[in-house]
């Protein structure tokens, strides 16, 4: 008779390993017990003898294994609008493409977040996010389908059911059609939290409170969003201080910076995050430091955008949590995170004399322990240590993209993206030989171009 799932381990073994721990302990060759759905053990050398209920050995040689990546800012529903108003800065893309994505329904956004978290978990993602603040009347339930791909496809997720309020004919950038009210907004976010939140310590789908940002949501927005998710005990996210243009835009509609005005609704705290922050001076640093609000560093879609470059490495020497995100793929159309730590290393490293802005494992520990951080779930993912749930990543280093890179660190971080030949959520592996396991990637890919295609009919058309 077979032992209880929690009871069941899996040794991985003969393997380099990073633990993003406190201390950064890794180990040239080492192994990995996981016991149910957390680790039990880990170490250099061989797995202990004896062990009981194992019912996988992986042989790690030539691997490297990580603490799973941790995706802290995304728009799902963006995965069939890629690929347009590609020479856009952020306001004229977001007027260009918010008719297209005003007439999204549940069908489209079940296709856009398979293929979304399709791509992510490939790359080694295991806990995903989503910021979905598009809701066209009567489009059927998007949380919902949303929470669902999730599930499907076995990632961690966390939802930031998102709104917006302010239209164009309140000076906001969506058009009139595309927004709620503020009631309505309000309501449907407190039944989502209600409906889906599991604050437990191994909780597979988490909600927070995402009001848009400051351009497309109301100031009595803001603060009751902030009141709401304090009164359920949610974190809070928004996109924050992203470009010039929005600075200038809180400054003539409400007379101050983006930082203020996020202090001045109750919108700076360590149950805060916020995407970008790409134009923060020191004082606005100093805020978010002394508060604990946490940054989602997006360095392709910053670039793709022209937004500019985050001050990442005055965050972090300020003790700002910083996490990475992919983005919406309307404005990082290759949707995946493994890249992200590359590309946050370089872009930051832009300017004279930077040569040492980041380094391979801050990178590393940005995709993870920092992502942990930022959703609030430091105490569970985001290292990899006995007690801490079993989410981690099998990066095969010995290939030809990477086997002449002698340091395994600096081979996923500096070198091409490392294939995943096993990833496991839970204890429970979801990818394998860079393959998912639990859904059917092909149906996934003509889903989203049907869907794509029907999207832009039905747009053009209007």
């Amino acid at each position: 008779m077979a032992a209880p799932a929690d009871l069941q381990r899996i040794v991985i073994e003969n393997c380099a390993i990073a633990t993003v721990d406190a201390d950064d302990t890794e180990y040239a060759s080492g192994y990995v017990v996981v016991a149910g759905n957390k680790i039990e053990s880990i170490g250099a050398g061989k797995a202990p003898e004896g062990l009981a209920n194992v019912v996988r050995r992986v042989d790690g040689t030539g691997h490297l294994v990580t603490p799973g990546l941790v995706n802290t800012h995304h728009h799902f529903y963006q995965w069939i609008t890629r690929g347009l108003a590609t020479d856009h800065n952020l306001f004229n893309w977001l007027v260009a493409l918010y008719p297209t994505w005003a007439r999204i329904d549940e069908q489209m956004v079940k296709a856009a977040a398979q293929g979304s978290l399709g791509m992510m978990a490939r790359g080694g993602v295991t806990t995903a996010m989503d910021h979905h603040y598009v809701f066209p009347k009567n489009s059927g339930d998007l949380s919902g389908a949303i929470i669902g791909a999730a599930s499907d496809m076995g990632v961690r997720f966390t939802l930031a059911r998102g709104s917006m309020d302010r239209s164009e004919k309140d000076g906001g950038l969506p058009p009139d059609f595309a927004v709620e009210t503020l009631e309505g907004a309000l309501a449907a976010t407190a039944e989502t939290v209600d409906k889906h939140h599991d604050a437990s310590f191994d909780a597979m789908t988490q909600i927070a409170v995402a009001p848009c940002s400051p351009f497309s949501v109301s100031t009595e927005l803001m603060k009751q969003g902030a009141e709401l998710a304090r009164a359920k005990g949610v974190r809070l996210h928004t996109h924050g201080s992203e470009t010039v243009e929005e600075e200038q835009f809180c400054k003539e509609l409400f007379g101050m910076g983006p930082t203020d005005y996020f202090e001045s609704t109750g919108w700076l705290g360590d149950d805060v995050w916020m995407a970008h922050c790409v134009h923060m001076n020191d004082s606005d640093i100093a805020a978010f430091a002394r508060t604990g609000t946490g940054v989602a560093h997006c360095p392709s879609s910053n670039a793709r955008l022209a937004a500019g470059i985050a001050r990442v490495p005055d965050m972090l020497k300020a003790g700002v949590p910083v996490g990475l995100g992919v983005d919406g793929t309307a404005s990082n159309e290759s949707g995946e995170l493994h890249t992200e730590l590359r590309n946050a290393l370089l872009i930051n490293r832009l300017g004279a004399h930077r040569e040492a802005a980041l380094n391979a494992r801050q990178a590393l520990r940005l995709g993870t322990f920092g992502g942990a951080q930022v959703l609030g779930r430091a105490s569970q993912i985001g290292s990899l240590e006995p007690g801490k749930l079993a989410d981690l990543v099998l990066w095969k280093i010995d290939g030809i993209g990477h086997s002449s890179i002698a340091d395994p660190v600096t081979a996923i971080v500096f070198g091409a993206a490392a294939p995943v030949t096993l990833s496991l959520v839970n204890g429970r592996p979801i990818v394998e030989d860079g393959r998912l396991l639990h859904v059917d990637e092909d149906a996934i890919a003509r889903s989203a171009r049907e869907e794509a295609q029907r999207l832009a009919r039905i747009s053009a058309e209007a």
